[in-house]
């Protein structure tokens, strides 16, 4: 795939998602639902609506194209498998609690992969009217402007985004949450919660915090901003107790997102020298590995 073919995807979609920003931005009366009798996991109209309309419209573009979206796989209680056909992978709505509480902390976010590659990233906060985009091999981008990481090395000057939600249901993810942060906690410059992926992603890569972590996500989760990140210089790893430093997997969305690999490796040390701790105590309820469930949402 050369990279004209991936602009021009790039050039049909970008107003799409532009198009459904000033949709969001006309919302006065927010409905939420509750998604499988889960009081943490909620949904809106509005996440259904952008989402369908994304789809529509690209697959009346490109008819061959595959989706993996976050309410399509709610609706079907599974995730599709990932192929090497250019397969869009969307969230209609990433932080739709802070939506929900009208926090201005949420955006839109859309990542293409081609050969299971990622190739294209858009993360898009229309309250905060910034735009950030990537594609492969062409640096990252907020508002037009190219973007880069803090380029940090020392640890103890990093600001930690550390998102901790997933723990409000699932007691091995608590464990492992609280942990690792402290471990982490005393050796840090400061502790961010942004309760949106995407966008803690894209503050990685444009500067504001130095490393994001989260343990539990899904692929719409981080496909778009896992590729800004490294476009804009920055390293990004696998975070869960079982492949700890390992080669990211987006099927697979644990990760730890850092200005510098130095840095992230840093981090990396100190939790798994904190996991060994965990697990060698007796009765240790640790995650093992990514155990989820499609009906659960992370924020």
């Amino acid at each position: 795939m050369s990279c004209s073919e991936i602009q021009n995807y790039m050039n049909f979609v970008l107003p799409l998602v532009l198009d459904s920003g000033k949709e969001l931005l006309t919302v006065e009366e927010i409905n939420p639902e509750i998604k499988g009798g889960n009081i943490w996991d909620v949904v809106t109209i509005y996440d259904r609506k952008i989402e369908q309309i994304l789809i529509e419209k690209i697959k009346e573009e490109y008819p061959e194209h595959k989706f993996i979206g976050e309410e399509e796989s709610a609706d079907k209680n599974t995730i599709s498998q990932l192929t090497s056909l250019p397969t869009w992978i969307i969230d209609p709505i990433d932080g739709t609690a802070n939506f929900v509480k009208r926090m201005p902390l949420t955006c839109i976010s859309v990542g293409l992969t081609i050969n299971k590659e990622q190739v294209l990233g858009i993360v898009y906060n229309p309250y905060a009217k910034e735009l950030f985009t990537a594609i492969r091999g062409q640096g990252a981008y907020l508002n037009g402007k190219k973007i880069t990481t803090s380029g940090l090395t020392e640890m103890n000057k990093s600001i930690f985004n550390y998102e901790i939600s997933l723990g409000v249901k699932n007691l091995q993810l608590r464990n492992l949450y609280m942990s690792r942060l402290q471990g982490l906690i005393t050796k840090v410059s400061g502790i961010r919660s942004y309760g949106c992926a995407a966008l803690g992603l894209c503050y990685v890569a444009c500067g504001r915090v130095d490393v994001y972590q989260c343990d539990g996500l899904y692929p719409w989760d981080a496909a778009a901003g896992t590729l800004i990140v490294t476009e804009a210089g920055g390293f990004v790893t696998d975070s869960s107790a079982v492949r700890l430093g390992k080669e990211f997997d987006l099927m697979q969305p644990n990760f730890l997102a850092a200005s510098t690999k130095q840095l992230g490796d840093q981090y990396i040390a100190i939790e798994k020298m904190v996991d060994q701790e965990v697990t060698s105590k007796p009765q240790a309820n640790f995650i093992p590995s990514n155990c989820k469930l499609i009906t659960e949402k992370t924020q």
